[in-house]
């Protein structure tokens, strides 16, 4: 659906890119023309994605080990990034959510996602967009929030209130650097089936047919869908949109608000009790 050079030497970033969302996202910048850069905790997953996707696409793609929580790694691995030339673009995928009865979560619980998600995009973003500022270089920045950001959401709430956080990250540095060449969007997405994502959150394979049902398309969303918007808010095709948060969910935010309210209740004992967050 794309003109093959949309995103032509655009160098991109994107954290937790060597699963999931990320990885998908990875595949369609390189398959745009883009230079994508890949960055995670885990060393061999990246260095599989990157041989994969270059295999794939024969796009130019590099992993970056790097825990996002911590501030001085990360402006560790962009000063690295910027030694070959600024990023153009940065999206902020890098997450973690379970279904926990709130009850149940530890302190360290709330603490590792909320430093995953929200400090984290706080971290990457700051680094990039001094630079970028600096520099008076135009860049777009694409974080993934989700659809209950608003509302809240029973038994995903560090997931709710650290979302909720880079919604409002985008929308306020949207109107502070707009005007200086900084573009900042996101998206909501419902649920979109990747490797790992449903076990957690859909333990039972009825609760994955009754969210679809719950759904008005009838359907899960795709990566490439995911993907295909994620290639289009970051192109110069969306120089106009800014501080929008596009909500991707076949319509089902509309149909009832707080996606895991319902499910949290269908659960039995023993499967709460299997889903229990691990200490680490």
């Amino acid at each position: 659906m794309f003109k093959p050079d949309l995103l032509l030497n655009r160098r991109i970033l994107i954290t937790g890119g060597g699963t999931g969302l990320g990885k998908g996202a990875a595949q369609k910048f390189l398959e745009l023309g883009a230079e994508v850069y890949i960055c995670g905790r885990r060393e061999e997953v990246l260095q599989a994605t990157a041989q994969e996707l270059h295999q794939r696409t024969g796009g130019r793609i590099h992993p970056l080990r790097c825990d996002v929580r911590d501030p001085a790694a990360v402006d560790e691995m962009i000063a690295s990034i910027w030694a070959g030339g600024p990023l153009d673009a940065l999206m902020n995928n890098a997450a973690g959510n379970f279904l926990a009865r709130t009850e149940d979560l530890s302190l360290g619980a709330f603490q590792s996602v909320i430093g995953i998600v929200l400090m984290g995009s706080l971290h990457t973003t700051l680094a990039c967009g001094r630079r970028w500022l600096a520099a008076r270089h135009h860049a777009a920045v694409l974080n993934i929030t989700t659809t209950y950001t608003t509302t809240g959401s029973a038994y995903v709430v560090p997931s709710a209130v650290a979302k909720a956080g880079v919604h409002s990250l985008t929308r306020s540095l949207a109107v502070e650097w707009g005007n200086r060449g900084i573009r900042m969007n996101a998206i909501a997405p419902g649920p979109i089936p990747t490797e790992g994502a449903f076990s957690r959150l859909l333990p039972r394979p009825e609760l994955e047919e009754a969210a679809k049902q719950r759904n008005p398309l009838g359907r899960f969303g795709t990566v490439e869908e995911f993907a295909n918007l994620a290639a289009f808010l970051l192109s110069d095709a969306s120089s106009y949109i800014n501080g929008e948060v596009v909500t991707m969910d076949g319509g089902e935010w509309l149909q009832g608000a707080g996606e895991f309210t319902a499910l949290g209740r269908q659960l039995t004992e023993a499967e709460w009790q299997m889903m229990k967050p691990r200490k680490k």
